[in-house]
């Protein structure tokens, strides 16, 4: 699978607006109320990504997750990791949360 155009991006992009590009990242940061519901959370999307045989990069402090969404294979982001960012937007009707703004990538 290759990484998508410029054009290919700004579509997609379009039917996904929590989301946000920040090469070679699609990017999600949300806060939920408490750790064991960001924990519910993965614990739900992790099997999302095992069906899809995908698996977000992602960072979890108490009740913040950072997802960033990339196909390494292809060095960007392909349709792959909007198949996974559909399902995470899909899971997240369940759950009480706030969409924060992208922050920097954890290196630890």
């Amino acid at each position: 699978m290759s990484k998508l155009s410029t054009e290919d991006l700004a579509q997609h992009m379009a039917r996904h607006p929590d989301w946000h590009l920040t090469a070679p990242w699609l990017a999600r940061d949300i806060q939920f109320k408490t750790f064991a519901e960001a924990w519910r959370f993965m614990n739900l999307i992790a099997q999302h990504a095992e069906a899809q045989d995908h698996h977000p990069n992602w960072y979890n402090v108490y009740g913040t997750v950072q997802i960033r969404l990339s196909s390494h294979d292809a060095d960007g982001v392909t349709e792959r990791d909007f198949r996974l960012a559909s399902s995470i937007d899909q899971s997240l009707s369940d759950f009480d949360y706030t969409d924060l703004p992208p922050t920097p990538v954890f290196k630890g």
